[in-house]
């Protein structure tokens, strides 16, 4: 009789067990299949340093990669597909402890008082696949206005933008012939935000990006004039936001109702500047980071001075370490190739814009958005404003550093962004 009653006071203990616990289940986390999806924070990120190195940060995207995409399917619609089911999931079952306290007064006598003594959750928010049309976006290419299409001038940028768009879309078929792509924030770090005119800046090094960052400043009215605008606050302020810091919905929206551009300059003569500027210059990062690595890799009986200091990397060296596939350390954004950066075949871009045209295309594009009239694109060089400006000649004078072998093997390395942006060969012997 004693082990009847001890035996059904243990099922009955146990039965009160398993229903508190169910009890203290999210019916949200009891879910049988996860969409595959993207993770992001809830609130803006900090926003990063621009036009600098971001090699840690592009390491710790990357190593995230994999758990926060965003599937892109290719689709001759310009709408998006908004018929994707949005579930949330806990990556690991909750720990809890439940401590009992029981008073037995007599024999059968039932729980008295149940305590939650302790109890830890941890939630990771879950989007579902964003749909985007592959290279289509419901904007497209701002229309010119009623008043502007008897203006010979801007109807020729408005036609030189059209065929910049369809070089790169017949570009992207036929290189990029994925008819299912995926998009991570990866993609879109290095894209900034301007909500009150409602833009997209994908930001490339060298072609203009610290003018761009003032622009976007003004036109968000953190200042008066771009003049205002010092080089350290435009770099190192983070007053503007990146397309990565919002959440699901507000990428969603933003890259498929904001005007999207993205200024591009000739490659060789991007790569020549940026050289220039990073290891021609005393530079804190790039001497002890890039510069003793290549040295140490690429120069023959290199001094010990040259070794400790990283200064003095000659731009041949630069281009071996660029060639090569096991170079020491690893790429930079200053060099990257504009494929890469700002992802065009992801990315349906309304406007293209060249840094050999800069004037023109820039203040063509204020005009599209409805910038104030007195808002013009500034002309000042950013650093280093004593020392000429990069040019097809000074390119040139770097490259006949090389080999042959070397230019045409430079060469191949930007092909895409040659390809894709109808920039013509730099030299006559390339194929």
């Amino acid at each position: 009789m004693r082990l009847t009653c001890m035996f059904s006071f243990i099922l009955l203990f146990g039965a009160a067990g398993l229903v508190v616990f169910i009890h203290l289940q999210d019916p949200e986390e009891i879910v049988h299949q996860q969409t595959p999806g993207i993770k992001y924070n809830m609130g803006f990120q900090q926003p990063k340093k621009d036009c600098v190195s971001s090699n840690k940060q592009d390491r710790r995207l990357r190593k995230n990669t994999a758990e926060r995409v965003v599937t892109v399917k290719q689709s001759d619609s310009l709408h998006l597909s908004e018929n994707v089911p949005t579930k949330l999931q806990s990556t690991d079952r909750r720990q809890s402890s439940i401590m009992f306290v029981m008073k037995d007064q007599q024999k059968g006598e039932e729980i008295n008082s149940i305590r939650l003594h302790k109890r830890r959750r941890r939630f990771i928010l879950k989007k579902s696949p964003i749909l985007i049309s592959m290279n289509s976006s419901i904007l497209n290419l701002p229309t010119l206005k009623s008043e502007d299409r008897n203006n010979n001038e801007w109807k020729s940028l408005y036609q030189i933008q059209r065929e910049r768009k369809r070089i790169m879309r017949e570009t992207c078929s036929k290189y990029k012939s994925n008819n299912r792509r995926i998009i991570t924030p990866y993609h879109v770090s290095r894209i900034f935000v301007e909500d009150k005119y409602r833009v997209l800046y994908c930001e490339v090094p060298k072609a203009g990006c610290s003018n761009w960052k003032r622009v976007l400043m003004v036109l968000n009215g953190l200042a008066s004039s771009t003049k205002d605008i010092q080089h350290n606050t435009v770099h190192y302020g983070n007053y503007l936001k990146r397309l990565d810091g919002f959440d699901h919905k507000g990428i969603y929206h933003r890259l498929n109702t904001y005007t999207k551009m993205l200024f591009i300059r000739e490659p060789f003569e991007k790569l020549v500047s940026a050289f220039r500027d990073k290891f021609e210059h005393p530079n804190n990062y790039y001497h002890p980071v890039f510069g003793k690595a290549i040295i140490s890799r690429y120069r023959v009986n290199a001094t010990k001075e040259a070794l400790k200091t990283g200064s003095g990397v000659k731009f041949k060296e630069f281009i071996e370490y660029l060639l090569d596939v096991h170079r020491p350390v690893g790429m930079d954004i200053h060099w990257d190739h504009v494929n890469r950066l700002c992802s065009p075949c992801l990315i349906d871009y309304d406007f293209v814009g060249k840094f050999e045209s800069m004037e023109e295309d820039a203040n063509f594009f204020l005009h599209l958005i409805g910038a104030p009239q007195n808002l013009t694109f500034p002309k000042f060089k950013d650093r280093h404003s004593n020392e000429e400006r990069t040019t097809t000649k000074i390119t040139q004078q770097y490259f006949a550093e090389l080999s042959p072998s070397q230019r045409q093997q430079s060469y191949d390395f930007y092909y895409m962004d040659y390809l894709m942006f109808n920039y013509s060969k730099p030299f006559e012997d390339l194929y």
